[in-house]
């Protein structure tokens, strides 16, 4: 047995069974888990951006045969356009080319920021992207207005039966979770940002499929305020909310981009925050039931250091793989351009990638 478990599996002991499903994670494991998944060597960036026009953003790192794959979004000052990269190393990237694009009288006409779901959850397991029906899925954030982030927003589902080539992935046609929806929540009331999918095939929630979303709502104190919520769906297509209360909220600024794994028996989210502190960073919560979840206290995983990320370092994605944890993030310099770079557990050298000049 672990420590993890040992620590784990002692505190669960000693505390009442009416208590467990408002347990808090106890100090020393939070202690453990920062140990095990932080990564102080920034190896540098790995994908920018073609030219300064653009924007690259929300890396999602999958397993796909013998190679990695990440998809990512690209801001052209029109919208958001999902891509596909390839990778022997998790280090070099190849381009393959785009797999959501644009389209014309659509809901989701000018955004389609995709993120990949279904992916192995296990830290240090083989990450590889799952299917259901038969087909490989994405959710994404979805919205017919042109800009950054600009008019309402949803979250739409996106399949393919390849998820390995450059080729469009199809979509429902109609968003999967809105601000209009009639079981809106106050906190999802105003417009939806990034979403990630698990499958709990143990359906810990009476769901096998749950996903973590960030949005912003009118709330009566800070209607500015990004939280991360909860829905739960049984087929990947029909999706309800979870609960009446975000899972993760600072009152104020930005919490999202969640992402999910499981350490043992302690399940790990990694998300940013923005504005509730200075600057933009990466953060960590950990829970046993997916529902409560208690917060890092203790220093960022990752946070503004370097000409390249000195404005924001933000939206984690981070694996581990062969001993080694990879954090990937979302890197933007103070002239504003924005690229994908990555931290690691060990020093493993310096990348020699840089923005435009």
């Amino acid at each position: 047995m672990n420590v993890l478990s040992f620590l784990s599996g002692l505190f669960l002991l000693v505390v009442p069974a009416v208590l467990q499903a408002q347990i808090v994670v106890p100090e020393p494991i939070m202690q453990k888990i920062y140990q095990e998944v932080k990564t102080p060597y920034k190896y540098g960036l790995v994908l920018v951006p073609e030219s300064s026009e653009k924007m690259v953003d929300s890396p999602s790192i999958f397993r796909y045969g013998k190679n990695w794959y990440m998809t990512y979004i690209i801001f052209d000052g029109k919208g958001y356009e999902t891509w596909l990269a390839k990778s022997k190393n998790l280090l070099n990237w190849e381009t393959l080319g785009k797999i959501m694009s644009f389209t014309e009288n659509t809901w989701d006409a000018n955004q389609k920021a995709g993120y990949i779901a279904l992916q192995d959850y296990q830290w240090g397991g083989k990450y590889a992207v799952g299917k259901y029906a038969r087909k490989y899925w994405m959710s994404y954030l979805g919205g017919a207005t042109q800009g950054y982030e600009a008019g309402v927003l949803g979250i739409g589902m996106a399949f393919s039966k390849k998820p390995d080539k450059a080729e469009e992935w199809q979509t429902l046609g109609h968003p999967a979770i809105s601000a209009k929806d009639a079981d809106v929540r106050w906190y999802d009331n105003v417009t939806i940002y990034k979403s990630t999918v698990i499958h709990d095939k143990k359906k810990t929630l009476g769901h096998p499929f749950v996903m973590y979303y960030n949005a912003k709502g009118s709330d009566k104190t800070n209607e500015k305020a990004e939280r991360i919520a909860m829905a739960v769906s049984d087929d990947m297509m029909n999706w309800k909310r979870f609960g009446n209360e975000p899972v993760i909220d600072h009152q104020t600024g930005i919490s999202g981009d969640a992402f999910i794994t499981k350490v043992d028996d302690v399940w790990v989210m990694f998300y940013f925050g923005a504005s509730w502190k200075p600057g933009a960073f990466d953060r960590f919560a950990c829970s046993y039931d997916l529902i409560n979840w208690t917060d890092w206290t203790g220093d960022d995983l990752i946070s503004p250091s370097e000409e390249y990320d000195n404005q924001y370092a933000h939206k984690p994605f981070v694996i581990k793989y062969k001993g080694i944890v990879y954090h990937y993030y979302c890197a933007v310099d103070k002239k504003g351009n924005r690229g994908i770079a990555v931290a690691t557990s060990v020093d493993i050298g310096k990348s020699k990638l840089q923005f435009q000049k």
